[in-house]
């Protein structure tokens, strides 16, 4: 097996990520003295997250060199394919055998911004304590006794409002790009359905590594340090003048179902990876059931050649054929549905209308 695959495809987890080699340096995102965000590569520290589940996922030679070469260059990876081609899937594949965590997840819509994948900010969360807690200072300044105990109150509640982390949490674009020593999975799933503006608004974040907080940063000069809260539960992540910075930068995986073409701008930073339809490979579709269901891989070969048949006159996903031969499996000897109908019930086309489905 060639030594340059960090990636393997193997579905075994190893320290294969400590191999990979600097950036190239114009995607070098590293700065002397920054502060890392601690990350745990088994779990996250104060998170119940665990690595992503073992879900088996068949990757050929094209799927492997094309995460080897985004974990090379420093690039996104966008991935087209019909539904159930394994597209999201292979976020999690990355992420076990490589031990980088837990996939950050960003599913997109038309309503989708920036700025939701990059960070929230309560600013009626702060508007209300600031206003309790000048409630507060009015009742006690009413007790003359208490004038002393009143100034330690202020002092108290002032603290607490300029402490703006409490009101500054990272979305999983965001926490992607905190700096951590190891590049995090992030996902951004269906961004063919994103507002036409996203891919370019995305740009610039990916081309710099980072983006601006402009809440913290206005404060800079009284709070320069500020603690946050990363997306995925875990060790809050250090933001410095509201500038967030990546040190490595996060294996991106797009997935779109070619739903809409892109910009030139935007697909050249992106390493680009067309998924075969699932239903014309025998091969593939036989290497997923070994997955799988290596108990059914005998009695699978009427149901693949059925499951084509079907795919040929609309979408179709693998999971059917795998819920097909689960069923096949598990209730053999328990008066199952016929093959056929179970194939009417199962394989089922994606695209349909009210009509086709009655």
């Amino acid at each position: 097996m060639s030594n340059w695959r960090i990636f393997r495809g193997a579905a075994v987890p190893h320290d294969g990520i400590d191999q990979l080699p600097d950036p190239p340096p114009w995607r070098d995102f590293r700065r002397e003295g920054a502060t890392t965000t601690p990350f745990d590569r088994e779990r996250h520290e104060g998170s119940a997250r665990r690595l992503p589940r073992a879900s088996p996922y068949y990757a050929d030679d094209q799927v492997v060199e094309a995460v080897n070469t985004a974990l090379y260059l420093r690039r996104p990876l966008l991935i087209t394919g019909e539904p159930g081609a394994g597209k999201s899937t292979l976020a999690d594949a990355v992420a076990r055998e490589l031990k980088l965590g837990t996939v950050l997840r960003w599913p997109v819509n038309s309503k989708t911004t920036l700025r939701d994948g990059l960070y929230r900010y309560d600013s009626l969360g702060r508007l209300e304590e600031a206003g309790a807690a000048r409630r507060a200072d009015g009742a006690k300044a009413a007790e003359p006794a208490a004038h002393e105990a009143d100034g330690a109150e202020k002092t108290g509640a002032a603290r607490n409002d300029t402490d703006l982390g409490r009101y500054v949490s990272l979305g999983p674009l965001g926490t992607a790009l905190a700096p951590y020593s190891l590049p995090r999975v992030l996902l951004i799933d269906e961004i063919d359905k994103s507002d036409l503006d996203l891919p370019n608004d995305l740009l610039d974040v990916f081309e710099e590594g980072g983006f601006e907080i402009p809440e913290l940063a206005r404060s800079a000069d009284q709070q320069r340090d500020v603690d946050v809260r990363p997306a995925d539960g875990g060790s809050p992540v250090r933001v410095r003048s509201g500038a967030v910075r990546c040190e490595a930068f996060p294996f991106v995986i797009l997935t779109s179902n070619g739903e809409r073409e892109f910009a030139p701008a935007f697909l050249r930073r992106c390493v680009r990876l067309a998924l075969p339809s699932v239903t014309s490979d025998e091969k593939r579709l036989n290497a997923v059931v070994r997955a799988h269901l290596p108990d059914a891989e005998k009695s699978a070969a009427e149901l693949v050649r059925r499951f084509k048949e079907h795919g040929e006159s609309g979408e179709l996903a693998t999971d059917q054929l795998l819920n097909a031969l689960y069923l096949v499996s598990r209730t053999s000897s328990q008066g199952a549905p016929s093959t056929e109908n179970l194939t009417k019930l199962v394989f089922q086309h994606l695209q349909t209308t009210v009509l086709d489905q009655e």
